[in-house]
């Protein structure tokens, strides 16, 4: 569906500052919301908001619809109380650029633990009512979570192919059992979620009545070692010990000669078919009640897919597999109605994923970042080729920033100084530039264009280097932990924003 001409920030929810170790939905996040529309801006756009797992990754998750309790504000839960001012007295001294999440998670579980025990011993009849509610209406995949995430907290957190056979397969005696076993830890584990999303929509409710809309995020695929995964084997391809018998990623290009090996188990496309799309039906309604407006990683996938088999270590030895096209979004536009999905059509792009885009009217994206180097896609990155139905972004969460891919020789790829050169000439030329701040004459670049949406991430806009980015996509650990410094989201940058959005009629 069409979007109207505006322009936002990326930033993730765990990147703002404040003093529990990770940014969260607290003050920042309220003061953040400020700061964009003092900017001129009307869009948010986060990573995804599920609870993460392997390396921390937004993209790795234990479940596609939970909520990250990490994410939960420590402050607020005081004002409601169900934590002692006492509790918050004496923050341990966290890093204030990154995020340490092993001292973070240290320092926050067992204080959320406190809290959502004290909210299930003393439940007044009006939130009693309200948090039942919540779980009427979440039923469809908050059962499963939370015992997936009891039975993985009673296991010290491995794999759910590693539990005992009879839960580990989802046998019906054996989730009875546990149920029973841990079912104070399992009302722990939604309690956790209740307050989460309490949290969330009152931050987002804020966001609305000052212009503010959402943008969230879901990868394509889920992770292996997931609620979703365990609880619905059947709509993925594994062999009898639920091991993937092949797994997703991406052919070798132009910047791997390996290509990326994601690991994470490919859909029974076929049997979901048969359901009618159900399940990935509930995954976006799920997400809706996150977002406004949702991008999907990895839309060509849709179309057709790279398919590794499990046992390989690298993605070259894959190959194209037809996905649903299609039939999958008429599916999700009768049970959902008009698709506020933005399609990450990055990489190798086919007519037919194109032709899938225009059907449903999906906006695509493109990265100026890619238009002055050798990339094939450079010239649909050249804000000159842009149509209104497009995001058009300085650079994404896999990418370099601004600042660290003009000032770098290697980046991401194997560009030399002649390529470095170059690429730095013809940005000058096609942008008119001389010795301007590059970081805010791409932003310039983004916000003239015709593209209806146009977004920067927060480290684009304060001008930093390569060692913010906050993922480098095919390296395993070491990243997502970027976080802003206090007060770096300041009136001066806000003016800045400002006068480009006005300028440009965003």
């Amino acid at each position: 569906m069409p979007f109207e001409r505006s322009s936002g920030v990326l930033l993730h929810v765990t990147s703002l500052p404040g003093p529990s170790g990770v940014g969260d939905f607290g003050k920042a996040a309220y003061r953040f919301i400020d700061f964009l529309r003092e900017a001129g801006q009307k869009r948010w756009q986060v990573l995804p908001l599920n609870p993460t797992g392997y390396a921390d990754s937004p993209f790795q998750c234990f479940s596609a619809s939970a909520g990250n309790p990490l994410l939960i504000d420590l402050e607020s839960l005081v004002e409601m109380g169900l934590l002692n001012h006492q509790d918050l007295v004496k923050f341990p001294r966290f890093p204030s650029d990154n995020v340490d999440y092993g001292a973070a998670i240290a320092f926050k579980m067992p204080l959320l633990r406190q809290a959502a025990n004290h909210f299930l011993s003393a439940l007044t009849a009006k939130d009693q009512s309200a948090f039942e509610r919540f779980l009427r209406s979440n039923a469809s995949w908050l059962d499963e979570y939370a015992l997936f995430m009891a039975v993985k907290e009673r296991f010290r957190l491995v794999a759910w192919t590693d539990w005992p056979s009879e839960i580990a397969a989802h046998e019906p005696g054996a989730v009875l059992q546990w149920s029973g076993e841990l079912a104070h830890e399992i009302e722990v584990q939604k309690a956790f979620q209740y307050l989460f999303f309490q949290q969330w929509q009152a931050l987002r409710d804020y966001g609305r009545e000052r212009g503010i809309r959402i943008i969230g995020d879901i990868p394509i695929y889920v992770a292996h070692d997931s609620a979703d995964v365990w609880s619905n084997r059947q709509f993925f391809l594994m062999d009898d010990r639920g091991r993937p018998r092949v797994v997703a990623g991406v052919p070798p290009d132009y910047f791997s000669t390996t290509g990326q090996l994601w690991g994470n188990p490919i859909y029974n496309w076929p049997l979901l078919k048969q359901t009618g799309y159900q399940w990935w039906v509930d995954r976006l309604r799920s997400a809706l009640r996150l977002y406004d407006i949702v991008r999907i990683d990895h839309f060509r996938g849709f179309e057709a897919y790279w398919e590794v088999p499990g046992s390989e270590t690298t993605a070259t030895n894959g190959r194209w597999v037809k996905g649903p096209g299609k039939e999958l979004f008429a599916a999700l536009r009768n049970e959902l109605g008009e698709l506020p999905i933005i399609a990450e059509n990055l990489g190798v792009i086919t007519p037919e994923v194109e032709a899938i885009r225009h059907e449903f009217g999906l906006p695509g994206m493109a990265i100026l970042q890619f238009a002055f180097g050798k990339d094939p896609q450079a010239p649909s990155f050249k804000p000159h080729n842009y149509v209104h139905n497009l995001v058009a972004y300085t650079g994404t969460h896999d990418n370099d920033t601004v600042v660290g891919w003009w000032n770098s020789l290697g980046g991401d790829s194997t560009r030399s100084a002649e390529d470095v050169s170059k690429e730095h000439a013809y940005a000058r030329s096609y942008l008119g530039f001389k010795d301007e701040p590059i970081h805010w004459e791409m932003i310039r670049g983004v916000m003239a264009s015709v593209a209806d949406l146009a977004i920067a991430p927060m480290q684009d806009v304060l001008g930093l280097g390569s060692d913010t980015r906050m993922n480098f996509p095919g390296k395993a650990s070491g990243y997502w932990k970027w976080r802003m410094a206090p007060g770096a989201d300041s009136q001066d940058v806000a003016e800045k924003l400002k006068s480009l959005a006005l300028l440009f009629d965003r």
